[in-house]
């Protein structure tokens, strides 16, 4: 029995050298590692030009789905521009839970106007009930009279903000 099959696939996150997240997703596909890197297109404007420019949503992270073996975090390892698989204690790395993936890519897939969100703990859970996002979960905020949901990412505490109408969220 091949080493893949006894460890199931759990999304992880890479800390990348800053500004490489983009050749580290490519190295990653060119050895067959499923990758994500959720990123966000904005303008930027020069004396001469304006360019749509895409930006990653998590400065130096990216995610790989891979299963939890020596053979597999080591190949993701000795990727050039990878620092490390981020962990919870030393040596273990951490898994993300499929469904903040899930969200992330509904998320970017929707060209919604995201915005880095600082990480939250508290605040109402929230789920969209009606539009593209449906079943997207985050947590419920306001500011400045505008409503946002903020899905956070928890291994890397942080999260990314998006404006809803709130007639559109039921709590969870």
């Amino acid at each position: 029995m091949e080493h893949t099959n006894t460890f199931p696939k759990k999304w992880y996150a890479v800390h990348t050298r800053s500004r490489h997240e983009f050749q580290v997703l490519e190295r990653l596909k060119l050895k067959g590692v499923e990758a994500f890197l959720p990123a966000v297109e904005r303008l930027r404007k020069w004396k001469d030009r304006k360019k749509l420019i895409a930006f990653p949503l998590f400065p130096g992270y990216l995610f790989i789905r891979i299963p939890k073996d020596s053979q597999s975090m080591l190949n993701v390892l000795k990727v050039k521009s990878v620092v490390r698989i981020l962990c919870t204690l030393p040596g273990e790395p951490a898994p993300i839970p499929d469904e903040q993936i899930v969200c992330l890519q509904k998320l970017i897939e929707n060209k919604e106007a995201l915005d880095p969100y600082p990480y939250l703990n508290e605040g109402q859970r929230v789920r969209i009930i009606k539009g593209p996002l449906y079943g997207i979960e985050g947590i419920l905020v306001e500011k400045l009279d505008k409503h946002l949901l903020v899905l956070s990412v928890d291994v890397l505490r942080q999260g990314v903000a998006l404006t809803i109408n709130a007639s559109d969220v039921d709590k969870i």
